[in-house]
């Protein structure tokens, strides 16, 4: 996947926060931090609490850092803004939330 401004997505399912790290220029801390404060960045967790990204994931931290870094918004003002825009676009359905739990459990299950 290829993002407009040259930043290239390897075509990969799952991504360490090390190599989310070196994709956005993000460090991991930063990363770690808006996992608490953006509820819409969830990656999958395994086996130690290691953090797996989607390329889902990784679009919505190119997002975060856009309007926190180029568009000057606040934490709280990102929040907002990524949540009026997910509420206009898609309310999750609960179908797909109970299937994530899902798919989840059975990462997990596979980890052991």
């Amino acid at each position: 996947m290829e993002l407009s401004n040259s930043i290239e997505i390897p075509n990969k399912r799952y991504f360490t926060i090390g190599e989310v790290s070196k994709i956005t220029h993000i460090k991991t801390h930063i990363l770690r931090y808006w996992e608490k404060e953006f509820n819409m960045l969830e990656p999958t967790k395994r086996r130690g609490n290691r953090r797996y990204y989607t390329q889902n994931d990784i679009l919505t931290i190119f997002k975060i850092n856009e309007l926190i870094s180029s568009q000057g918004f606040t934490i709280e003002g990102a929040k907002q803004k990524l949540e009026s825009v997910s509420d206009t676009t898609t309310n999750e359905d609960p179908t797909y939330s109970l299937l994530k739990k899902d798919i989840q459990k059975i990462l997990d299950v596979l980890d052991k």
